[in-house]
């Protein structure tokens, strides 16, 4: 189960750096996002002719981030994740749009194609709990479950 501290972090932000990587070059691009709680995952849109909107249909394996920006060290929080995106079709679709929508009503006005990160590993840094304080939540351990330490 992911931590309560990181579903909040995502649902409070609405930026995320998604990183592609196709022959071994990579590429990053800014996206606004919508959280979705239940499927952990992450909804936003971006058109095919983007070099990362090409490079998903090649790679649809991805990493990324979502960082509050400070220039207070103690106050440092982000969240560093990885997984798989694709394309929603049917009821997943329905709900991604609607969540997406939602938080971002001006996309109505756009033509806009919607993707989906399915996270399978996420790390969350939070320096207001001690310096270095990790929380990782790893789908692939098996476990899906959270676990903390430091650096």
């Amino acid at each position: 189960m992911v931590d309560r501290r990181i579903k909040r972090f995502f649902r409070k932000h609405h930026v995320l750096t998604i990183a592609t990587s196709v022959r071994e070059t990579p590429w990053c691009a800014s996206c606004f996002y919508v959280y979705l709680e239940e499927e952990n995952s992450l909804v936003f849109t971006t058109d095919l002719k983007t070099r990362h909107g090409q490079e998903f249909l090649k790679n649809a394996s991805v990493a990324g981030t979502v960082a509050l920006e400070t220039g207070i060290i103690g106050r440092i929080r982000g969240i560093q994740f990885s997984g798989t995106v694709y394309e929603p079709e049917g009821e997943m679709a329905a709900r991604a749009e609607s969540a997406y929508l939602k938080r971002f009503p001006v996309a109505m006005l756009m033509d806009t194609r919607l993707w989906v990160v399915k996270i399978s590993y996420l790390k969350y840094t939070d320096n207001r709990l001690g310096f270095g304080k990790k929380l990782i939540w790893d789908l692939s351990s098996g476990s899906g479950q959270s676990s903390e330490f430091h650096f």
